[in-house]
């Protein structure tokens, strides 16, 4: 499935009934039997620019043995910290899989894909800034329209939309984490959002 030319592991629609469970099941490969560091960026200042907090805050419940979570609503992992959450991972963890997450602008027809990737997460590439690259893997969940006025696109992002989206990447990430991928009524409602 993976390819040298596009490092994309799997790529849902947040309206796909199955997407949790696909996202899961490609996961479940990534993390089998590793510590993960799990670094959610973004900021809630930002509505378009909130899923990465409103993921590390949801996963930041979990009491996960192996896993690590930065970036929550009270402990946002942004474009001015960006560059000292690197240097910590890399001292305290360094034999840890990193997994970062964060929201992308893109072309109309793919708003509400999220794409698993292998490789680093290039943050602040759809507002033109140049930050460091952080992860071994990346989850993108493309929440609006690029190219033109980004801060604005972003601030002007439906809450509804990046919501969705949270439920789809933190509940595909916890049954990857549980080591087993089901429907909702299987896991239990206290265990998924």
């Amino acid at each position: 499935m993976l390819n040298k030319i596009d490092p994309t592991i799997v790529r849902v629609h947040i309206d796909d009934p199955l997407a949790v469970e696909t996202l899961a099941a490609e996961m479940s490969k990534v993390f089998h039997n590793r510590t993960v560091v799990i670094v959610c960026v973004g900021t809630d200042r930002s509505t378009g620019d909130s899923l990465g907090p409103l993921i590390g805050t949801e996963l930041s419940k979990e009491n996960w043995p192996n896993v690590t979570v930065y970036g929550t609503l009270d402990e946002p992992v942004h474009a001015l910290n960006l560059d000292l959450f690197v240097a910590k991972i890399k001292d305290k963890h360094p034999d840890s899989i990193i997994l970062a997450i964060d929201a992308c602008l893109g072309r109309v027809e793919n708003i509400g894909y999220i794409s698993l990737k292998e490789g680093p997460l290039q943050p602040g590439t759809g507002v033109n800034k140049a930050l460091p690259s952080i992860g071994d893997y990346h989850i993108i969940g493309i929440v609006n329209v690029g190219g033109l006025m980004e801060y604005f696109v972003l601030q002007n992002t439906r809450l509804s939309l990046v919501m969705k989206m949270c439920h789809v990447i933190a509940n595909g990430i916890k049954s990857s984490l549980c080591g087993f991928v089901t429907d909702e009524e299987d896991i239990g409602e206290s265990a998924l959002i």
